[in-house]
């Protein structure tokens, strides 16, 4: 099964509503259609990572610029495993 992805900009609405304290968190994940544990790791990943979205040098740019070369890569790798797998499985 497939890990649903989730834009940051809806996790930071969740973690947004979860550090405004008006619902618990129960009732946010409920609402937002997540796992609380999810919410709770997004707010965990906010409140360490925060400080970087003042960052002057770049640094979360920096970041989302790796990770998207990173996940192009394994997308590659994902389709070079599939052909020899294909290959493989005709007897090569």
């Amino acid at each position: 099964m497939a890990k649903k992805r989730y834009s940051p900009k809806f996790k930071f609405q969740g973690v947004m509503e979860a550090l405004g304290g008006e619902k618990t968190p129960g009732q946010i994940a409920k609402q937002y259609g997540v796992h609380p544990n999810s919410l709770a790791l997004w707010k965990k990943a906010f409140l360490e990572r925060g400080p970087e979205v003042f960052a002057e040098d770049g640094t979360g740019q920096q970041y989302e610029r790796r990770i998207a070369e990173l996940e192009q890569l394994v997308g590659k790798k994902e389709v070079e495993i599939a052909l020899l797998r294909n290959f493989l499985s005709r007897g090569g």
